[in-house]
């Protein structure tokens, strides 16, 4: 087939332990799923329905194990903010999917940043606007490298942390998590139908905070993954 302009290259994120990678098709990102999140962000932390919103899968920044990704601080903002979270990455199509069968519709499981134009972001949500602005924008999900389900399981607990510089700033842990990983899933596919390739970032703890050029940022999801981002 003939192309009018040059197709651009398909987004992967490199697995643990394999020499092959996942492709990724779309990115859902999940909001205020950790109570104490919620809290922060000005938020009642009951159990409403989960509520989604979406980044462009070229927005996907691997990060390979032992590396430290050099992150540029986006244009148009003054207020970058951190946003440790599970990704959860889907293995097979469906729609509709019932929450005792969701698990296994999983192919396996990341650590991944969801970087948020804070600023932006609430200036949006006040005029009652969508948040792409805030969060859809060039690198904004470093993501580690994924691991199988089939090595790993499915993460029921486990720390999920941040650090900056070296100080503690993001704690939680998975069992935190207000919709589990299955509702989330099974909830998210009576909206789109899910296929292989699709990301789910299931939300951060409380503790997200401002980063600035030169900061360092370490994070990671226990048994899972961690990862390494310098802002530059």
């Amino acid at each position: 087939m003939d192309f009018v302009i040059v197709p651009p290259p398909v987004v992967v994120v490199p697995v643990v332990g394999k020499d092959a990678s996942f492709p990724v098709r779309r990115v859902y990102c999940v909001g205020r799923n950790y109570a104490a999140h919620a809290r922060e962000m000005g938020s009642d932390p009951t159990r409403e329905p989960p509520f989604f919103f979406c980044k462009p899968a070229d927005a996907v920044v691997p990060v390979a194990q032992g590396a430290t990704l050099e992150l540029p601080y986006p244009q148009a903002t003054a207020n970058l903010h951190h946003e440790i979270e599970l990704v959860v990455a889907i293995g097979k199509g469906g729609a509709d999917i019932p929450v005792d069968e969701a698990l296994s519709y999983v192919w396996g499981y990341g650590a991944g940043l969801d970087m948020t134009r804070r600023d932006l972001q609430f200036a949006l949500r006040d005029k009652g606007r969508p948040w792409e602005l805030g969060k859809a924008f060039d690198q904004a999900a470093p993501i580690s490298p994924l691991v199988p389900a089939s090595v790993v399981g499915h993460p029921g607990k486990g720390e999920v942390w941040l650090n900056v510089n070296g100080e503690s700033r993001q704690r939680g842990d998975v069992s935190d998590m207000i919709w589990s990983m299955a509702e989330i899933i099974s909830n998210l596919s009576t909206y789109f139908r899910l296929e292989p390739g699709d990301l789910i970032f299931t939300g951060t703890p409380e503790g997200v905070g401002p980063v600035v050029a030169g900061d360092l940022i370490e994070a990671g999801v226990e048994g899972v993954g961690s990862l390494a981002v310098r802002i530059v």
